[in-house]
């Protein structure tokens, strides 16, 4: 029994199988399966040629009009050249040393031209294109005529190594020889969707008796997605759910409390609302997840800012990671200046209850850099803001407890997993 994730050799021989792999980096079945055409050729309907752009590899349906063949005066041999049509535009097909092609390629045949667009005194051309010819009567091969059957025509991304009629023979022959398709999808929510099955969806998109079909494989694949990655995702959230850490539970009178106290304004209720949230997911002992949005100037900088405390309120340490220099030095500006003496601790005029905060970039001076790897590493600094800077194998936390990422688009999961498993929770 052939399944999916069977090689490409099993399934449509070695020689192909080679070339789907070399070319496309196809290697099971599967993979063949999800290489979807980008489009259909109707056998009604010609191609465009005026929309095709120099130097592109192309895949087009035309009619020949006609086929001449002369003898070459500067160099041996014969110049064969064919003009085709989409009924409106013309383009010329040119093959060196090939007189037989005049047998094959006679007026009135419409057939399929793969090559690279090029151009020979103003006018575009295929330079010994490859071709599949639409089958008459009297040359029909099984194999064609699995493969082409359909009013509908797939045209596959392509190679200069593999046309598009190759991928179709291919997948024709794959969905015969392989018996079990696994379907992500239950079945009950299958039916309860109006869902086709996954082996379904594939014969409907890659052999079209229509456009319906290609409509219901396409619903049928875009759900899958949504489902697979939304159950990935949960997983992962369940994962993480399932993760220890250490409950950072905020004090009465701490840092928070004094913060709020030398605010020169009254926190909304929004902002109070986001706190409680925040606060309560942080004293639990499972990692916390949120993504805080707001528009420019709600205050999401304080909202942040009171969470970081919590946890230094806690024993713990809290980051801030920023993707510039620019972004970074604006927050630790900001940061200090709302502090004020709570980020002085030890300094003069600093506050004895507050704690440090220091910026951590790529362009600071030696000694500079130091100091602050020092206060971080001690634990001085209960704060740290910085750049990508943080993500360096020489950054030590005391106790990294909290997180805050701004413009967290801007950064990549493993950027921001390398950040978190700096903490020791």
């Amino acid at each position: 029994m052939t399944k999916p994730d069977a090689p490409l050799s099993r399934v449509v021989g070695g020689t192909t199988a080679k070339a789907l792999e070399k070319s496309l980096g196809l290697v099971t079945a599967d993979d063949l399966f999800r290489h979807y055409p980008r489009r259909y050729a109707e056998r009604g309907e010609l191609t465009d040629l005026s929309s095709l752009d120099i130097d592109q590899y192309v895949t087009v349906m035309a009619e020949v009009l006609s086929v001449t063949t002369r003898q070459m005066a500067a160099r041996r041999g014969s110049l064969t050249e064919v003009v085709i049509s989409d009924g409106h535009g013309k383009m010329k097909l040119t093959f060196f040393k090939q007189p037989y092609r005049e047998r094959e390629l006679r007026p009135g045949r419409r057939g399929l031209f793969s090559g690279k667009v090029g151009a020979y005194r103003g006018t575009r051309q295929l330079t010994h294109p490859d071709y599949l010819l639409l089958p008459e009567d009297d040359d029909v091969d099984d194999e064609t005529a699995d493969a082409f059957a359909n009013a509908l025509i797939p045209v596959y991304p392509a190679s200069g190594k593999v046309t598009s009629w190759t991928i179709a023979r291919a997948v024709a022959l794959a969905l015969h020889n392989v018996d079990e398709i696994t379907d992500p999808l239950p079945a009950d929510i299958r039916v309860a969707k109006g869902l086709v099955s996954l082996r379904d969806a594939y014969e409907l998109i890659h052999k079209p008796t229509g456009r319906d079909d290609v409509s219901i494989a396409v619903k049928r694949l875009r759900w899958e997605e949504a489902f697979v990655l939304q159950t990935a995702l949960a997983q992962r959230s369940a994962a993480a759910r399932a993760m220890p850490a250490v409950a950072r539970r905020s004090t009465a009178g701490g840092l928070v409390a004094g913060f709020d106290a030398q605010l020169p304004f009254t926190l909304t209720a929004g902002q109070i609302d986001v706190g409680e949230v925040l606060g309560a997911e942080l004293a639990r002992d499972h990692p916390m997840h949120r993504l805080l949005q707001g528009e420019v100037g709600s205050g999401k900088t304080v909202v942040a800012l009171r969470a970081m405390l919590a946890v230094v309120d806690a024993g713990g340490q809290a980051a801030l990671l920023a993707p510039t220099e620019v972004l970074a030095q604006q927050h630790y500006r900001s940061i200090t200046s709302l502090l004020g003496p709570l980020a002085q601790r030890g300094m003069l005029g600093g506050a004895a209850a507050g704690t440090r905060v220091v910026m951590l970039t790529g362009s600071q001076s030696v000694s500079t850099r130091r100091a602050a790897l020092d206060e971080v590493v001690s634990g001085d600094a209960g704060i740290v803001v910085g750049t990508h800077a943080l993500l360096q194998d020489k950054v030590e936390f005391h106790d990294l407890g909290f997180v805050v990422v701004d413009e967290q688009h801007r950064f990549g999961v493993e950027q921001r997993a390398a950040l978190a498993a700096k903490s020791r929770s």
